[in-house]
């Protein structure tokens, strides 16, 4: 497979793919493709799988898209303003994501569900207690809320990162909440009560523009009905 990702801030990642190859995807994220790509529709792993990929933000079926009879194309669109970043998934090298970023990938990608260990993270950490995990090998496209800024922690290195801005990290990363010091920090400071805080070894990526914080910051400015 060859693959081209242009048109921030409105990016879409276009695949030229080899005949018989696959690529899979969330219902709906298809923006255009070649004749010659035929769909399928499938829980892809059983129902079991559909269930966990469900509870993680995604949709409950998936489509499979195979060049039949050649070479075949499909291009796959950003559903927010912001990056399309592909990862190379292998051995040493799962990724956690946050819900709903994970828009194709190769077949032989597996999306599953991901626990944060601690309750904390979960509950106040703004990237949920349930993410996604990115396993087995190959190609996946992921979207990012914004622009993307990746940093490579080492063993014991630390970021603290604002609610919401993780979209992703690799396995071997860890994350847990602390609270901000101070009550006057954490009630007049503006920057909520909790941060992230992840520690390396391995990769995080981080986005700029949260869904959630677009939409708390457009909430002023909507209409309220009135009796």
């Amino acid at each position: 497979m060859r693959y081209e990702i242009v048109g921030e801030p409105l990016p879409v990642v276009t695949c030229h793919v080899n005949p018989g190859e696959t690529l899979i995807t969330e219902r709906g994220s298809m923006s255009w493709m070649s004749p010659n790509m035929k769909m399928e529709t499938s829980t892809n792993g059983g129902i079991g799988k559909a269930l966990g990929r469900m509870f993680s933000g995604d949709s409950l079926f998936q489509n499979r898209y195979t060049a039949i009879g050649g070479e075949g194309m499909i291009a796959f669109a950003s559903s927010f303003p912001g990056s399309i970043r592909a990862l190379e998934i292998g051995p040493g090298n799962n990724m956690i994501v946050q819900k709903s970023s994970f828009l194709a990938s190769e077949a032989s990608v597996e999306l599953s569900l991901h626990f944060q260990k601690k309750l904390g993270a979960g509950l106040f950490g703004g990237e949920g207690f349930i993410m996604q995990k990115l396993s087995g090998h190959g190609i996946v496209f992921i979207e990012i809320d914004g622009y993307a800024m990746e940093y490579t922690l080492q063993p014991g290195q630390q970021m603290v990162v604002d609610t919401g801005y993780l979209a992703a990290m690799t396995e071997s990363c860890s994350m847990e909440i602390h609270t901000v010091p101070g009550l006057k920090n954490m009630f007049f400071g503006g920057e909520g009560i909790f941060n992230t805080v992840v520690t390396g070894p391995g990769k995080i990526i981080l986005q700029t523009m949260p869904v959630i914080s677009v939409a708390n910051t457009l909430i002023p400015f909507l209409p309220t009905s009135s009796k």
